[in-house]
């Protein structure tokens, strides 16, 4: 019997982990399928679709379109993940209360130019973008 708590243990972690992520999915795309089917309903007994209801089902497709603020914000919450590594980085290299004079040799600061980079991508991008909200 103890050589299943770990097995149950694991499949716990990794069951939470994927209910979180597939969860939300599922209820969604089951959400617009019974939408989807009430309309088509409506279309084949000849009813008017009111302008409210098409406006509601476009609303989320436009709110998905990239934009210019939209990217900005990407770009500096990427850029800010970024240097708060390299911070931490720089921080956690201090030894005895003096930094090391060796250089860049901790690998969080290599890390951090990811998270900075696609940061700065975003925020080029938003320059080209024509969408501005």
């Amino acid at each position: 019997m103890e050589d299943f708590i770990p097995i149950f243990a694991i499949f716990a972690v990794f069951g939470t982990i994927t209910a979180i992520i597939v969860g939300p999915t599922y209820l969604k795309s089951r959400e617009k399928r019974e939408m989807q089917t009430t309309v088509r309903h409506a279309i084949d007994k000849g009813q008017d679709l009111p302008p409210e209801l098409i406006d509601a089902m476009t609303k989320d497709v436009a709110s998905k379109l990239p934009s210019r603020t939209r990217d900005i914000r990407r770009g500096i919450i990427w850029l800010a993940v970024g240097i708060g590594i390299a911070a931490f980085g720089a921080v956690s290299d201090m030894g005895g209360g003096h930094w090391h004079s060796d250089g860049f040799d901790n690998g969080l600061l290599g890390v951090a130019c990811i998270p900075a980079v696609i940061g700065l991508a975003f925020i080029v991008l938003s320059f080209f973008n024509p969408n501005k909200e």
